[in-house]
């Protein structure tokens, strides 16, 4: 298999995964709001559930890579990265969209896009790296 076509394959999976684990997130993160946490608690709270779900899938699915110590903490490392990134860029979204209709939606959506560049490159070219 050439790299460009495995490289393509992992994205195609990756993107898969993710539409999984992001139903999974979002889900959470309703649900969390709809019980009367705050927003933070709630998104903080649905990207660790479905970050758990991703690694899991990733590690073995996407990337075929059997884990071990050091993967979990350059995965530990990477999340509290990204994590981060995705709380600021949902508040942020948030922020410039108050007002609109939908805006929970739309931030959710473009925290995830955001943090799921992110989390590609670091999965594949740090955490799950041969």
């Amino acid at each position: 298999m050439t790299h460009r076509h495995h490289l393509g394959r992992q994205a195609v999976t990756f993107l898969v995964v993710g539409l999984g684990t992001m139903v999974l997130d979002y889900s959470t993160y309703r649900l969390l709001l709809w019980v009367g946490l705050p927003v933070a608690i709630a998104k903080a709270s649905g990207f660790v559930v479905g970050t758990t779900a991703a690694y899991l899938i990733n590690r073995s699915v996407t990337f075929g890579h059997a884990g071990g110590r050091d993967a979990v903490a350059r995965f530990i490392g990477l999340y509290a990265a990204t994590l981060l990134l995705n709380l600021v860029s949902n508040a942020l979204t948030l922020h410039l969209l108050s007002g609109t209709s939908g805006r929970i939606t739309l931030a959710f959506l473009v925290a995830q896009a955001v943090t799921s560049a992110a989390n590609f490159a670091g999965l594949r070219w740090f955490v799950f790296r041969s």
